[in-house]
């Protein structure tokens, strides 16, 4: 069988076959969000405004998507633990209760978001400016809820048993399609930020059409069966438990979008630029950020399944060689990506506006924001490592640490010194210093884990390194 080769193959050539389309399928997915804002953020006179309003969004967005990494974070490693182990069928009952899972978590969170869309906004930092293009975006955006759930909720347990290409493939299907349709719906009908939103939904449903065929096959170990949906709450227990940190991990961003926009409205508005500029200087930071970030995320979720597997199957040699491997390839791409904007600001801010006053202020604060990712890649190696091994607590912790512990507090106490800089100064401190907590953390745990596990004596020697 296909997952079989995650404890025979070699470690370096496992982790590029699995990581590069789970790479590629999410970068292709970040175009779900740079296409928008690129569009909107070069619409003619309300540019800025637009490209603010969208910001505005993310957070809430991000909110809501958080809670499908319940299931493709807890779920998906836990399965692919399962045929580590050689229980085929708890890994199937683990799928089909994340579907059950993910099911609910649309109608309730969709219905929530909509009906209470603009107190959200107006809490987060909306403007007289830029409201009415938020709630535009975010009203119809809304409507594709169970899309974006099952698309990315089950998306990782294609990768679980081998078929990251399908996985690959379920993305690019979506993305190509939004960026087809976005200038259709944005210029040629003249829906502007409406029709970004109407673009995004389209192709979410495609998106999440195809993974759900995928994963009705019987060709697959891992797929959706009707018999296998009746709720199991100790196997829903155990997806949220170890799904927990991976659902702070992307919950913590919507916390930090709010506080974020907030701080920046609020000390923006004591300045003769006004606030709001400072809210779309922050969607750009953002958006430039999500290239350094987006790919590793693909990776790691590339290589979760190969640690996962090899911690079930008991193969003390190449859980290590996996995780130096990733903890490379992290770093690697992290710094050099953070340098690179660091030294090219403008490069990066004019891919989403041209407007002179944002892209001057992106210009000043890019450095102070992005310096963090210089040792980001150490904290998303280990984080990983901590998920695949089932460490729920300290991966749960270290979820916590980077944004809501270290970052929060930042954005407070910063602008009380610095004023509106300090806001962006805070994201790069706090990434700064959870990486270097999170990697001394991992020095010492990883030795206890390796301990702990007992010798596979039964695996062929060619299958230890």
């Amino acid at each position: 069988m296909r997952e079989q080769a995650l404890g025979s193959e070699k470690i370096w050539k496992l982790c590029l076959t699995m990581g590069i389309p789970c790479v590629l399928a999410q970068v292709v997915n970040l175009l779900y969000n740079i296409v928008d804002r690129i569009y909107i953020g070069n619409m003619e006179d309300i540019g800025a405004a637009a490209l603010g309003g969208l910001g505005l969004c993310a957070p809430i967005i991000t909110l809501i998507a958080a809670f499908s990494a319940f299931v493709s974070g807890g779920g998906a490693p836990l399965a692919a633990k399962a045929l580590g182990e050689g229980n085929a069928e708890r890994a199937r009952k683990i799928l089909n209760n994340g579907f059950i899972l993910l099911a609910f978590f649309s109608v309730t969170l969709g219905l929530i978001a909509y009906f209470f869309a603009e107190p959200l906004l107006r809490l987060i930092g909306a403007g007289d400016s830029n409201f009415g293009y938020a709630y535009d975006y975010l009203t119809v955006y809304l409507i594709g809820t169970l899309f974006v759930q099952l698309a990315t909720g089950l998306n990782t347990f294609l990768t679980a048993q081998g078929r990251s290409l399908i996985a690959m493939i379920s993305v690019i299907i979506g993305a190509a399609l939004n960026i087809a349709l976005d200038p259709l719906f944005i210029f040629a009908f003249d829906m502007g930020v409406k029709g970004a939103a109407v673009a995004t939904v389209i192709s979410q449903f495609a998106s999440a059409m195809f993974v759900v065929l995928a994963l009705c096959s019987k060709k697959l170990t891992l797929r959706l069966t009707f018999s296998y949906m009746k709720p199991d709450f100790k196997i829903i227990g155990s997806v949220m438990s170890l799904g927990v940190a991976s659902f702070v991990m992307s919950a913590t961003e919507s916390v930090i979008g709010f506080v974020l926009n907030g701080r920046l409205k609020y000390y923006g508005d004591m300045t003769e630029i006004g606030g709001d500029y400072y809210v779309s200087v922050l969607a750009v930071l953002q958006s430039a950020m999500m290239l350094i970030t987006t790919p590793i995320s693909g990776f790691t979720q590339g290589v979760t399944p190969i640690l996962a597997f090899n911690y079930g199957a008991r193969r003390k040699e190449r859980l290590k060689r996996c995780y130096f491997f990733t903890l490379a390839v992290c770093f690697g791409w992290c710094a050099l990506l953070g340098i690179l904007m660091m030294s090219a600001p403008t490069l990066f801010g004019a891919m989403f506006t041209q407007d002179e006053i944002v892209l001057s202020l992106t210009r000043r604060y890019m450095p102070t924001f992005v310096f963090g990712m210089l040792v980001f890649g150490i904290q998303r190696a280990c984080q990983t490592t901590f998920v695949a091994t089932t460490q729920a607590k300290i991966s749960l912790f270290i979820a916590i640490l980077r944004k809501i512990i270290l970052l929060v507090p930042l954005a407070y106490l910063l602008p009380l010194a610095m004023g509106v800089g300090g806001v962006y100064l805070a994201e790069g401190i706090a990434d700064t210093a959870a990486a270097l907590i999170c990697g001394t953390i991992f020095f010492f745990r990883f030795r206890s884990i390796l301990k702990k596990m007992p010798k596979d004596e039964n695996a062929p020697a060619g299958q230890q390194v």
